[in-house]
């Protein structure tokens, strides 16, 4: 009985939790704004700030963030292949029998070849970290987008309260509604 009584009460409280839109029956097209951030990176979230209905928390402050780490991370993908090129045209210099330079003169030629390798792996990786940003930023734009009509006022709430009396303790469920 006690089985039955609470599979009941799960079924009863989960369509509580659900919301619909309120604010607008128009939707907003996400897509709209995955395009614009997969355009020019940070455009989506200058978007959904625009159009949001609630100005108290617009997503500019996101943009200097997007091309900062856009920045830095194919600032330090250039710098990687710029030094392995170096390595690489040491490398082939010392096999045409010219003389180490001075920069390079602390490495034989097998320690040139794991330095190259290690700079194209970072290398690699911060062309990936560079994607990994760029698609971040699109995605998050997309989501924004999806909550920028969605209700979240104090109108709408479940509070779990503790109580107790003399006689007995308990959890309180409360449904707000208005």
């Amino acid at each position: 009985m006690k089985r039955v009584i609470t599979v009941c009460l799960c079924l009863i409280c989960n369509s509580f939790f659900s919301q619909t839109d309120t604010l607008s029956t128009k939707k907003h097209p996400y897509k709209k704004s995955m395009i614009y951030s997969a355009i020019l990176p940070g455009a989506g979230q200058v978007r959904n700030a625009i159009l949001s209905e609630r100005r108290y928390k617009p997503a500019y402050w996101k943009v200097p963030l997007i091309f900062g780490a856009i920045g830095a991370s194919s600032y330090f993908t250039y710098q990687n292949h710029s030094i392995q090129n170096e390595i690489k045209k040491e490398y082939n210099d010392r096999l045409n029998g010219n003389s180490p330079s001075s920069e390079w003169a602390d490495y034989d030629s097998f320690g040139l070849i794991a330095l190259q390798k290690q700079y194209l792996n970072n290398r690699d990786l911060f062309i990936l970290l560079t994607l990994a940003v760029y698609g971040v930023q699109i995605i998050d734009a997309g989501v924004e987008a999806h909550f920028l009509r969605f209700d979240m006022s104090e109108d709408l709430s479940i509070r779990l309260q503790p109580f107790t009396n003399l006689t007995s303790a308990g959890i309180r469920l409360n449904f707000l509604f208005r």
